[in-house]
């Protein structure tokens, strides 16, 4: 089975909870790692979640710095990435492995 690497998501965050990657039809999505950068110069707040559960709950990101998470969340057909934070000065960078 062949695995390709993909960026699930890079951009600005949203501010309102919005779906960032749908796993596409008969594939398996893993998530590998994520990457979050706030450019603004107050402590900005991000959350994502993996089809409804949070998984970054709510984290507060320090005025122009980068907090990194890795861990191996498998994600099946149809499942969804949301994201939210308190600012589009925060950057997300989700990326893993489509199978």
């Amino acid at each position: 089975m062949a695995t390709t690497a993909v960026n699930f998501y890079r951009g600005a965050a949203p501010t309102s909870s919005t779906t960032l990657y749908t796993v596409p039809s008969a594939k398996t999505a893993i998530v590998t790692d994520v990457v979050i950068s706030n450019t603004n110069s107050n402590q900005q707040y991000v959350t994502i979640s993996i089809d409804g559960i949070v998984i970054i709950p709510n984290v507060p990101i320090s005025a122009n710095n980068i907090v990194t998470f890795s861990f191996k969340q498998a994600i099946s057909t149809g499942l969804i990435i949301s994201g939210i934070a308190s600012s589009s000065d925060v950057k997300i960078h989700i990326s893993g492995v489509e199978v």
